[in-house]
């Protein structure tokens, strides 16, 4: 039966999981990787019977330009005071989250998969965990944007072979709409070509509306206004919950510099500030564990409020005892 969430989608009261992450977190797997080749990233957390991973396909950076709201100049003066400022604009990552709880395994996006920036490294990291494309029961696409859904339909195949994909249908009807990719900038169309390729590549792809429960668990909750259909993913057990938001967090620019920073991919940008105008004060109030999507890697942490300022604070961690 459904969650019903609409009315408690915010109310996120969350004692704290058990986090369990580094870089070597398998480390048998990392010491066989070639000489000299970066080590492959693995994070992971308890949520009651869950193990949650964090993998990254790679990065890419964001001109200082590409955040309405906000000037350039403003946004870089603030990548400088965190001492994250780069020539090239604000480093994205692109986190990919694999939910397994013994029985099911469930992939929260799939990256860009080469289509843009540094990026194509989700099947090691996959790998690193022990695992082919094959094996993932599930794939949810937080929204139709490439770096999002690239993964799953890589050089045109279907790269998860044996995986029911979710997307929400308000992004289905927008995405594979000819009228709205004539009218759409350049920055869009491989959006869109994308989008039409998952459609294509997966017949059974099961279209969701707003808040919905798939598993025991794992419930999408609605979290429209970056795209039409953008939702979030919620996994709760034991009285332990862990809400992966997507896109509506962005680095340097969120949550510091205030809910009225855009992005410039964002489809309706009053309803994604009033979003998140709902979300970070309540989360920093419930101190809500979160995992987004372009926060540096693993993007685990919580929003805080220091006397009366809102601030990103990386979740802490520990190797498992």
């Amino acid at each position: 039966m459904p969650l019903l969430l609409s009315r408690r989608a915010f109310s996120l009261g969350l004692p704290a999981a058990s986090l369990i992450f580094g870089a070597q977190i398998l480390p048998v797997r990392a010491a066989n990787a070639p000489s000299g080749s970066a080590v492959t990233p693995l994070a992971q957390i308890r949520v009651g019977r869950f193990t949650v991973t964090a993998l990254s396909d790679g990065y890419a950076d964001m001109p200082y330009g590409y955040f309405p709201g906000r000037t350039p100049e403003q946004v870089e003066a603030a990548a400088k005071a965190q001492f994250t400022a780069r020539t090239s604009g604000v480093r994205f990552l692109f986190n990919q989250y694999l939910v397994e709880d013994g029985s099911n395994r469930i992939l929260i996006d799939s990256g860009p998969a080469g289509s843009m920036g540094h990026t194509g490294n989700l099947p090691q990291a996959l790998a690193a965990r022990g695992l082919g494309a094959d094996q993932i029961d599930a794939v949810i696409v937080t929204h139709m944007h490439q770096d999002h859904v690239g993964g799953l339909v890589a050089g045109g195949r279907r790269s998860f072979p044996n995986a029911e994909v979710y997307v929400d249908r308000r992004d289905i009807v927008h995405w594979t709409d000819p009228g709205k990719q004539a009218a759409a900038p350049d920055y869009l169309q491989d959006s869109f070509r994308l989008s039409s390729d998952l459609v294509r590549l997966y017949p059974k792809l099961q279209a969701t509306q707003g808040d919905h429960q798939i598993a025991r668990g794992v419930s999408l909750i609605d979290l429209t206004g970056h795209t039409p259909g953008h939702i979030g993913v919620r996994i709760e057990d034991g009285g332990q919950s862990l809400i992966m938001v997507s896109d509506m967090l962005f680095p340097v620019v969120h949550p510091a510099m205030g809910t009225d920073v855009n992005f410039l991919l964002e489809q309706d940008r009053p309803a994604a500030q009033a979003m998140r105008a709902r979300f970070f004060p309540r989360a920093a109030e419930e101190g809500a564990l979160i995992a987004a999507t372009h926060m540096p890697f693993p993007g685990l942490g919580r929003i805080v409020s220091d006397q009366g300022r809102l601030a990103w604070l990386p979740a802490d961690w520990a190797y498992q005892d």
